[in-house]
């Protein structure tokens, strides 16, 4: 209830402020139109001194350019509201001449200057033209510059930015979220500085608008009061001029104030806190700087005509500081060199987390191997990588965790491992500068290069030089690359070891993320199976490269069936039942038929009543010259399908499936074994053979 009060507050405030603002925006652009009496002129002007001098200290208080990233619309909007009271001003000056009573105005135009009279206004005059060339010549055209180099600089540092952030992310320094969070903050970033690029420009005309209106008061005044008003000359230019000079400085104070704050937010790009923690850190890290001032200020001091009691004064209090700051040096190099002295005699022991986590997935490379993930030279693995990882969550169901990538100085330097855990899974070699050139059967043309293996399938290849690739892809070979290399391998290793990869951390974090959307289906499976028995069945499916993305399915068949029997094998069945239309596809051709190998019934019986129930689910226990002869005749039979261009799926009943896979898994890892109940009414089963035992 309280959340929902929050949301309901929190809506009605963002509607008053955005009304508000729009109610804004429609005065601003009425006041060049509609003509303002004095009491509310007074009241504006207030309000944009005030204004100005607010967006100044937030600028001074801003740790980073892009929580402040209005600036440039206000900066727009500041500049009209400017000009709109000038115009304002104006009507009312030329109107009322003499008889105006806008008390902001006459204050600038006699309490600033100090000096009433012909005096005054020439005082007045200068003042301000000092105050436009000022706010003109250096500050506002510093800050343009500024802003045009800040926006080019941010614009073509951003490739190279993101692909840092792309290294950082593959490497496991961050996480998905921050990645994104980093992504969209360095495109907001340069879309402030493009947007501060543009801005600047309104400072900048604003000040050229501020001279020229200034001169039309002048120059109007004397128009409308000499002949208007029938004033005497020296009337209107008191009166006029006064004025004048008062509206002007009036309107360019504040625009003054939002100039520096325009040159204060473009120049602190590379700054982490406000500018005076910044100040406060950086002026007072050496103190021997501070004396050398106050030395320097004591000669002055003794040399004949310079005041020496402001200079005495002075350099003691700078000498003052220098001493506090010495002070502070020595006790800082004290400390870190006894600190130092404690790590080296032992006395600090080296404190140790009792929990040395182990990286999910790691690729270890040899020196040679990492200008492949140089982000200077394109580090294409790791844009590999991240297509890796898409593609296991849209195939398998299974998001991958972060791979980590290191350089690992006891492989070779073209050497490269991959790890699960911290276990090595898969080894390579890579020549850099040379193809891997792969035999995919039947080539019998010779190439020139280096007999090899594929590290990812096994299959004989060859290294072959740029000279000769093109040879190679004319006589049917397929030639990869060194980052496909590796890709294509740690592919096929997630592929193979997605049951490993998928942890009870990881079965957690799915429930609670389907929680959001199905939280009956989530409920009710935990209700009747632990964490550790769905991670079984997850782990059951992709141990045989089944997709757990229909995750919503297998909950619910698990949920099912979980109450009749908490036998894991029992319930994998029953999912992969569930599954059957997204398996049949899997492997079924064009036209939907699926070309199986089936097995002799008796032999069959033999593999059921060979059931025994382990720990690790059900296998075939076997006698060993039977064992021998299923495997000499399932090899003979994959061989005889594979010859034939078909790919070897074995279709039984539902009680041998699991005996048979379990079977023939040390040997054929790949083998695909359907039950019955697996297959769909769509989906055609062509016999190609029948295997079984000889004699």
């Amino acid at each position: 209830m309280a959340d929902v009060r929050n949301t309901i507050s929190k809506s009605l405030l963002q509607g008053r402020s955005d009304l508000f603002v729009a109610a804004g925006v429609i005065v601003v652009t009425g006041m060049l139109i509609i003509p303002l009496p004095t009491v509310l002129l007074d009241i504006l002007m207030t309000l944009n001194l005030v204004m100005s001098l607010v967006v100044i200290l937030i600028v001074l208080y801003t740790k980073r350019a892009l929580e402040f990233s209005v600036f440039p619309t206000l900066l727009l909007v500041a500049t009209v509201f400017g000009l709109a009271l000038n115009v304002s001003s104006t009507r009312l000056i030329l109107a009322q001449g003499s008889l105006f009573q806008g008390k902001i105005i006459r204050a600038f135009s006699t309490f600033v200057v100090g000096v009433g009279g012909p005096e005054g206004l020439v005082i007045g005059f200068i003042i301000f033209l000092i105050l436009i060339s000022v706010q003109f010549i250096v500050i506002t055209k510093g800050a343009t510059r500024v802003a045009e180099v800040a926006a080019r600089f941010t614009l073509d540092a951003l490739p190279g930015k993101q692909m840092a952030i792309e290294a950082a992310y593959n490497s496991g320094s961050l996480t998905e979220e921050e990645a994104a969070r980093q992504k969209n903050d360095l495109q907001r970033e340069v879309d402030f500085y493009g947007a501060m690029d543009g801005a600047s420009k309104f400072v900048s005309g604003n000040v050229k608008v501020g001279i020229l209106i200034t001169l039309i008061n002048i120059l109007g005044g004397m128009i409308v009061g000499t002949t208007i008003h029938q004033e005497s000359v020296n009337l209107a230019i008191s009166t006029y001029v006064s004025l004048a000079i008062g509206d002007g400085l009036v309107t360019q104070f504040p625009a003054l104030l939002i100039s520096t704050a325009t040159g204060l937010i473009v120049t602190r790009a590379v700054s982490d806190g406000t500018f005076g923690h910044d100040v406060a850190i950086q002026f007072s890290r050496q103190g021997r700087i501070y004396w050398i001032a106050a030395v320097f200020l004591l000669i002055l001091a003794v040399l004949p005509g310079f005041p020496w009691y402001v200079l005495i004064p002075m350099a003691l209090l700078i000498g003052y500081v220098g001493w506090r700051l010495s002070k502070k040096e020595v006790a800082e190099t004290k400390k870190a060199e006894a600190a130092a002295a404690q790590e080296i005699a032992g006395e600090v022991p080296a404190e140790i987390s009792p929990v040395v986590p182990l990286d999910p997935i790691s690729l270890e490379l040899g020196y040679g191997l990492i200008p492949l993930v140089d982000k200077d030279q394109g580090a294409e693995l790791l844009d590999r990588i991240t297509r890796i990882r898409r593609e296991a969550a849209l195939e398998l169901g299974l998001v991958v965790p972060r791979i980590r990538i290191i350089d690992n100085m006891r492989l070779e330097p073209s050497e490269y491992c991959l790890k699960i855990k911290g276990v090595e899974v898969g080894r390579g070699v890579i020549r850099i500068g040379h193809y891997l050139c792969i035999n995919p059967g039947g080539i019998e043309q010779e190439v020139p290069g280096e007999p090899t293996t594929d590290p990812a399938f096994g299959l004989p290849a060859l290294w072959v030089t740029e000279e000769n690739r093109d040879q190679a892809e004319r006589a049917g070979y397929t030639v990869v690359d060194s980052p496909s290399i590796i890709a294509t391998h740690l592919t096929e290793i997630i592929k193979h070891h997605a049951s490993e990869i998928l942890g009870r951390q990881e079965v957690q974090s799915i429930l609670e993320t389907l929680r959001s959307d199905y939280p009956a289906v989530v409920d009710e499976v935990q209700k009747v199976l632990s964490l550790g028995e769905i991670q079984k069945i997850l782990q059951g499916l992709l141990r045989e490269q089944v997709s757990i993305r229909n995750i919503v399915a297998i909950f619910e068949t698990a949920a099912d069936y979980g109450g009749v029997s908490k036998d894991i094998g029992f319930l994998v069945e029953k999912t992969r039942q569930a599954l059957g239309r997204q398996i049949c596809l899997q492997y079924a051709d064009e036209k939907k038929v699926l070309k199986v190998l089936t097995i002799e019934p008796s032999l069959e019986q033999v593999l059921v009543d060979s059931r025994v129930d382990t720990a690790g689910g059900p296998a075939a226990a076997l006698e060993p010259e039977i064992h021998r002869s299923w495997m000499n005749v399932l090899a003979n039979s994959i061989r005889v399908i594979q010859e034939q261009g078909f790919f070897p799926i074995i279709w039984c009943s539902e009680a041998a499936r699991p005996l048979v896979k379990q079977s023939a898994g040390r040997e054929f890892p790949d083998l695909v074994v359907l039950s019955v109940p697996e297959v769909i009414a769509d989906v055609t089963v062509e016999s190609l053979g029948e295997i079984r035992l000889e004699g």
